[in-house]
Formats: structure tokens, C-alpha cells, sequence
């Protein structure tokens, strides 16, 4: 059996294999409810073969929304659109995921497609979405013409954090049985980790033990609200590549901090703080980020998932076989092609005569394939 199809287990909970389906968000939600589309969009990747599929960042307030059309589990009227999804994941043999965000400065954004700006006139006159105020560590835009954010008080942190733990509660409800928190790319957990955006003078900011503080006590507020067997997992941006910002160092000390709150994965990215100083030294190849996930997981020791630019099976198997990650998460991929993962099983040859595809597609692929060999056409 390749590594990439070994299975492996967190906590109470076993994933058949070790590829995960990366949240991607797809701005389609009303008023934070799930619809039709992310049922399509989700359950597709459970048909293909995928070991975990998380669901796209999920907002645990209304004003921590990246973009009008995000995700939201501040309410809950928002679990019952969800449940059906992760039932349906359940029923196809995936474990379903939740990714729990809070975009801070990052809120009030258009979609990417609009032009990934703060929300303005258009967006308000044509599309009936207006903007909202932004929070955030400290009073400082995330770039060049984007507004300035309140800088949160006490009562804010708390209430963001409380929020964290009620959304993981609904988590449960929906029938979700992993969650990662967002606290890369620049959001809001990110803004409190990274000395390039945070620069309070109280406990929450300054030293690396007080700008971590934010993370592990949202840890710890869902573990209070989510169930023992069931594992956590936090996204990290291992290295902002800016000069002052966060080094790998940094985050394994990070890892172990939240890893002593409870959190069983890290999940390695990178990127994204924002600001005028553009990003430093990043080389974007096949599998750029793995060796932060070898050395989170090897310095911290801890479990850690790899993502970004991963597309080559027998490359994501050898990974996983060395021991530089414990999965893989993949997202533009599997909008290519929905059934990356079966086939590459097929490619690694732990599947044979689609064996592990749905039976309502697999058996007919076998039977077609049967013939065009018979007739010496394939």
C-alpha cells in the first residue's frame, strides 16, 4: 500500500488516507447559510476519494466575514444548511472539516474575482453589499489604500474568542469531526502572532509569549466546546518571508505552545501578512512549502499537514513515506480534476480495475474498460 493510501488516525478519529480536500472558499453563502453549491462543490471530493475534506473558512462572527459571500457559523440558524454536507461526506467515507476564521483587517473585502479590495460603492449599489468597520491588534491597514482598523480592546478579544468556542460547538451540531483554525494567510489569529502586525504594549502583544497568548486561548475555548475524540487542528503561516515578520523557528515554538492546548496537527502555509514590504526570498515550486511541515513536525513533535503547489502523487506519496508530513492538503488540483485522488491511486497501483471508485461510476468505468481491451482499442 503507498503511504499517500495508508490510513491514519487523530485522536478518536480515522481518515482512510492521507489527502485532505483544502478549504476553498467559493463566496457563495447568504448571510453566512450554506446553499446547494457548497453541497455540489463538497460532496464532489468525497466521490473522489479524499480522506478529509474541510469545508471553506467559515466566519465565527458577522464582521469577521472576509467577503459578503463568505461562510458563517455565528448563529444557529447557520448549522442546519450545513449538516446535510458533512452527512453526506460521512456517508462516502471522508471525514468532514471545518475551517473556523476571523479575517480581522482583512473583512470588508470584495471577492477576488471583484478585484480583492475593500468593498466600495459599486459593491454597495450593485451587488447590495456594503462594508462594514474592521478590528484588529493594532491600528494598522493591511495595505496601501485599504482602511485603517479599530485596534480591538479587551472586551473585543474576548468576545472573538468566545465566538471561536460557540462556533465550534455548531460545529459539532452540523456534523463536522475535525476543525482547523485559520490563523495563517493574514487574518486575524495571524495579526496576533506576527510581530509585523501586532505592536501592542499589554499581554497580548510584544513578546512572542504574549502575541501567541490570542491563539492558544482560542485553543483551549474550543476545546472547552468541542469533543475530547475529536482532533484540532490550527493553519499556520510558517514564515511571512519579510524581513521582522515570523521564521519557522517561531512557529515551532507556536506549535508547541498550542500543542500543549490542546491542538493535534499543524497545518503549514506561509505568506500573506500584507503590508508595504512585499514578500522576500519565496521560491514557488512543486511542494515549496513541505520542509516547513518536515520541520514543524519534526521540532515540535507534532503531526503536520503539507499544502501548496502539490500535484505529483508519486511525489506527495514520497513525502509521506519520508516522514515530512503526516497528510497532504491539495485545492486548485481537485478543482481540475474532482477525482485526483482516485487516480492516484490507480497511479501508485492501490487500485485496481477502479475498485475504489463509487460503485455507481467505478463499475461502469471497469466494464468500459474491459471492452476497449477486448476490442484492442486502449
Amino acid at each position: 500500500m503507498p503511504a499517500l493510501f495508508s490510513p491514519f488516525d487523530l485522536r478518536s478519529v480515522s481518515f482512510k488516507n492521507r489527502i485532505a480536500v483544502s478549504p476553498m472558499s467559493q463566496y457563495r453563502a447568504k448571510e453566512g447559510a450554506a446553499n446547494d453549491w457548497h453541497l455540489v462543490h463538497l460532496g464532489r471530493f468525497a466521490m473522489g476519494g479524499a480522506g478529509l475534506i474541510y469545508a471553506e473558512a467559515t466566519a465565527v462572527t458577522r464582521d469577521g466575514r472576509r467577503t459578503p459571500g463568505d461562510l458563517g457559523l455565528w448563529d444557529d440558524d447557520q448549522i442546519a444548511p450545513l449538516k446535510p454536507i458533512a452527512d453526506f461526506i460521512t456517508r462516502e467515507g471522508a471525514v468532514p472539516g471545518i475551517q473556523l476564521s476571523h479575517a480581522g483587517r482583512k473583512a470588508s473585502e470584495r471577492r477576488p474575482w471583484h478585484g480583492e479590495t475593500p468593498l466600495d460603492e459599486e459593491d454597495a449599489t450593485q451587488r447590495d453589499e456594503a462594508g462594514w468597520p474592521t478590528m484588529a491588534p493594532s491600528p494598522l491597514p493591511y495595505a496601501e489604500g485599504w482602511p485603517t482598523p479599530r485596534e480591538m480592546t479587551q472586551t473585543d478579544i474576548e468576545d472573538v474568542i468566545a465566538a471561536f468556542g460557540a462556533a465550534a460547538r455548531r460545529s459539532q451540531a452540523a456534523g463536522f469531526k475535525m476543525i482547523e483554525v485559520y490563523a495563517a494567510h493574514g487574518f486575524l489569529v495571524h495579526q496576533f502572532l506576527s510581530p509585523i502586525t501586532n505592536k501592542r504594549a499589554d499581554h497580548w502583544g510584544g513578546s512572542a509569549q504574549n502575541r501567541v497568548r490570542f491563539a492558544v486561548e482560542i485553543a483551549r475555548e474550543i476545546r472547552r466546546n468541542w469533543p475530547e475524540d475529536y482532533p484540532l487542528a490550527f493553519r499556520l503561516s510558517a514564515s511571512d518571508w519579510v524581513d521582522g515578520g515570523l521564521t519557522v523557528e517561531d512557529t515551532v515554538d507556536i506549535a508547541k505552545a498550542l500543542k500543549a492546548a490542546g491542538v493535534d496537527m499543524i497545518d503549514c502555509s506561509s505568506g500573506g501578512i500584507g503590508g508595504k514590504d512585499r514578500p522576500q526570498r519565496m521560491t514557488i515550486e512543486h511542494g515549496f512549502q513541505v520542509p516547513f511541515a518536515s520541520q514543524v513536525r519534526s521540532w515540535a513533535d507534532m503531526p503536520t499537514m503539507a499544502v501548496g503547489f502539490l500535484w505529483d502523487p508519486k511525489v506527495c506519496d514520497a513525502m509521506i513515506q519520508k516522514g515530512d508530513a503526516d497528510m497532504i492538503a491539495v485545492a486548485r488540483e481537485l478543482l481540475d480534476d474532482p477525482n485526483w485522488p482516485l487516480r492516484s491511486a490507480a497511479a501508485l497501483g492501490a487500485d485496481q480495475n477502479h475498485a475504489l471508485w463509487p460503485v455507481e461510476a467505478g463499475w461502469w468505468l471497469m466494464k468500459r474498460n474491459r471492452l476497449l481491451s477486448k476490442l484492442g482499442l486502449r
